[in-house]
């Protein structure tokens, strides 16, 4: 079976596999991995070509729309190892379109999905989970900590519903930063981030929200597993009603 190699990254990964689909007659035949810089790695390397990646995508956009979408999440992800996958998921949409992703008995198919809906429904959550606190300068800060690099789509989600605030976002595990101001958003990288102190209103209500959440439990209707069901403990960190708990 014919090896390709890639860099890795998502131009990478894309033009690679344009490259594939358009000079090999059985591309089911082929397999593609990312380049890992030992001596003894085999196969041929394709050079990333930022213009055919976007070409490839933006026909896929047009033959499959609701597969180019499941792409994107995937590169949320940023999960390891999906770049054979990824070839033969493509070239399936290719062939069937939108009607691709319900195929799951296919095995490039049914990863490619799975690894996409779980970035998709992490940042469907957070856009409830996150928190802003408002700092002594009056902006607003939520900090997280998600599975998934989706600070980007997170940011343009509130970039439209919070116009009238100065907000920032913050990625502690990536080191990675959304500012929204006047208008303008912004997106870069934060290697030393301490935290700012916050308002004294800020205090005052988070202490009024906790005292409410504690308030309106009813001890007979606790059910923990429900709640970690819903509000997963990994995202507790930052919400302001568990904090103490």
């Amino acid at each position: 079976m014919k090896r390709y190699i890639c860099d890795g990254t998502s131009d990478g990964l894309l033009s690679a596999i344009a490259s594939i689909l358009e000079e090999e007659p059985k591309p089911e035949e082929v397999t593609l991995s990312a380049r890992e810089d030992t001596l003894f790695e085999e196969g041929l390397f394709i050079a990333t070509d930022t213009v055919r990646a976007e070409d490839l995508f933006s026909r896929l956009k047009e033959r499959a729309p609701d597969a180019a979408h499941t792409i994107y999440f995937l590169m949320l992800a940023e999960k390891e190892g999906m770049e054979n996958s990824l070839l033969h998921y493509i070239e399936q949409a290719f062939m069937h379109g939108d009607k691709v992703n319900g195929y799951l008995t296919h095995p490039a198919v049914r990863d490619i999905v799975t690894v996409s809906r779980k970035a998709a429904r992490e940042l469907h959550r957070m856009k409830g989970l996150l928190r802003f606190e408002k700092l002594r300068d009056g902006a607003y800060l939520a900090q997280m900590e998600p599975d998934h690099n989706i600070i980007q789509p997170l940011a343009y989600h509130f970039s439209r519903r919070l116009r009238a605030q100065h907000w920032f976002l913050y990625d502690r595990k990536r080191r990675t930063a959304a500012s929204w101001n006047q208008g303008s958003l912004r997106f870069g990288t934060i290697e030393q981030f301490t935290a700012p102190a916050l308002s004294d209103d800020e205090k005052k209500i988070q202490a009024m929200w906790q005292a409410f959440f504690k308030t309106i439990a009813i001890p007979d209707r606790k059910n923990p597993r429900l709640q970690k069901s819903n509000m997963p403990m990994k995202y507790w960190k930052y919400l302001t009603e568990k904090q103490g708990e």
